[in-house]
């Protein structure tokens, strides 16, 4: 029972060192150069207690570049839609568990093993960036152009287009749609925001699997 224990033990440590090595040690390990630019972007780091959404906003340009999800139900035209929420997870767990309430141990074990991607996409309007969970980023063009892309690239397309995923949605404004790559407890919804941010130049912690430790890790070395 003792060995049982000591082995838990070192394992819980183990864990808490790569997660705060994976917070204080920045990726890139260098800061890229970041030359101010003329028409800088706003946009919006969205975080729950194990979750986060990017949100970058709906102006002419933006709708034109994510006007493919209009057909699918996503109102990105609408004059009242300011921001666009963007995140990336396990297929399990995004689909059924809309709440904590509906929890489910199937979706935590898919989670924490190997699971499918999907893309949840919805709009938003006025968002309080001054909310404890909001943390907003400023982008240059080009910046901002390479996170559009990173998104852009994260669904899968069939023929050209994006493949939904049929009947699901937590409401009238947002769809679910199939994503590239695969969910685990290594590389999860966290680690895709963080990567999608080091995109457009940002520097991340080496590994964040959390949103508190992303978004640490954004305050320290951005």
């Amino acid at each position: 029972m003792k060995r049982i224990f000591r082995r838990l033990f070192a394992a819980v440590l183990l864990v808490a060192f790569a997660v705060a090595a994976g917070t204080f040690v920045p990726r890139p390990l260098f800061a890229p150069s970041r030359a101010a630019e003329v028409g800088q972007r706003r946009i919006l780091v969205l975080s729950n207690p194990i979750h986060t959404d990017i949100a970058i906003p709906l102006s002419a340009d933006t709708r034109a570049a994510f006007a493919f999800l209009g057909g699918a139900g996503v109102p990105v035209s609408d004059p009242g839609a300011e921001w666009l929420v963007i995140g990336w997870g396990g297929r399990a767990f995004y689909l059924e568990t809309p709440t904590w309430a509906d929890l489910k141990p199937m979706p935590v074990f898919r989670a924490l093993t190997l699971d499918r991607s999907v893309m949840h996409v919805d709009v938003a309007g006025g968002i309080d960036e001054g909310h404890p969970t909001v943390m907003p980023l400023d982008l240059g063009p080009a910046e901002f152009q390479r996170l559009s892309d990173f998104i852009q690239t994260s669904f899968v397309r069939q023929e050209d287009e994006v493949a939904v995923v049929p009947d699901a949605a937590y409401g009238a404004s947002d769809r679910f749609f199939e994503a590239n790559g695969y969910f685990n407890a290594f590389a999860g919804c966290n680690t895709w925001t963080a990567a999608a941010l080091r995109a457009a130049g940002l520097r991340t912690g080496l590994w964040n699997p959390l949103p508190q430790t992303l978004t640490l890790s954004l305050e320290l070395f951005n």
